[in-house]
């Protein structure tokens, strides 16, 4: 049986679940989301312990790993709706920055126009300085709308410029000057 699948997922207090058919509702203080589980596992509600459960019909190899996925993904909108999930990304660079209009979020970042990247709904983006925090229930929204924000200008590996996550470490490259003049001639 699948290690992660079998353990039951704790409904945290300020969360409400409900379970029809292969649809689980889950709402709470940061949002609502819902999830289409797939017809080869089952999603039991038990009320009395507050917590749901998730089975699985056979033990062929796409019906463990879809029993496991549906269990964590369960867990990540329970803890979503209640707790919500944050990204933060900071720029470096001279004149890099990124400010908020509306629902857009303009960067600029080096290039001769400015980049604009809509905001998806459901989430919360903040800037401020060189940083740009990206909040909400959906922990993969939040995890895609933080990597296309990144992808827009990777961190260069000679001088670090770009857009990256708050603790990431760029690897810096040595450059021509550092290498030396071994082979100058004479």
């Amino acid at each position: 049986m699948s290690r992660i699948g079998k353990k039951p997922v704790p409904i945290l207090s300020g969360a409400k679940v409900v379970v029809s058919d292969h649809l689980v509702k889950v709402e709470g203080p940061k949002g609502k989301l819902e999830l289409k589980v797939h017809p080869a596992v089952d999603v039991k509600l038990d009320d009395a312990k507050k917590e749901l459960v998730v089975t699985r019909h056979d033990d062929e190899k796409p019906s463990k790993a879809l029993h496991g996925l549906t269990r964590a993904l369960l867990n990540n909108m329970i803890i979503g709706v209640t707790q919500g999930y944050q990204k933060s990304l900071e720029i470096q660079g001279v004149g890099y920055k990124a400010e908020l209009r509306g629902k857009e979020l303009v960067l600029l970042v080096g290039f001769a126009n400015p980049i604009t990247v809509l905001v998806p709904a459901g989430l919360a983006v903040t800037t401020e300085g060189g940083r740009i925090n990206v909040s909400g229930p959906d922990k993969q929204l939040v995890g895609m709308f933080a990597s296309e924000v990144r992808k827009v200008r990777k961190p260069e590996p000679y001088k670090g410029k770009g857009i990256r996550y708050v603790g990431e470490v760029v690897k810096l490259k040595p450059g021509k000057a550092v290498t030396g003049t071994t082979g100058a001639a004479k």
